[in-house]
């Protein structure tokens, strides 16, 4: 009897909504940040800069980093990340804001063992 392989590649999915209180702190974090950062070219710096002080979506767009999250869970490496930040409207009453809820994406694939 054998067994189905497994991929070893696992996509994981995180959502998050926060509540921003301070704007000009995120931005300046970002800045912190992109200052820090020796192999951004100075044109790319630039354009950042502005898109940071402009946009507190964007400056959490820099602060926020997949790579940074998995980094120090053992015997895993990311292959690829992609994300995205947008300003909302939040009402956690909604049930459309239901993060337990079931949202309807790749059910099948799921639940069948591809994916």
């Amino acid at each position: 009897m054998s067994t189905p392989e497994t991929s070893r590649f696992v996509r994981l999915r995180v959502e998050l909504v926060l509540e921003v209180h301070d704007q000009d702190e995120v931005a300046k974090a970002a800045l912190r940040r992109l200052a820090a950062d020796p192999e951004l070219p100075a044109e790319e710096r630039t354009q950042a800069e502005g898109a940071v002080t402009e946009d507190t979506a964007e400056a959490l767009a820099y602060l926020v980093d997949p790579f940074d999250l998995v980094s120090e869970v053992p015997g895993v490496e990311l292959q690829q990340a992609s994300w995205s930040s947008e300003h909302i409207e939040y009402d956690p009453d909604s049930p459309d804001w239901d993060l337990d809820g079931d949202d309807g994406e790749d059910d099948d694939e799921e639940d069948d063992g591809i994916g």
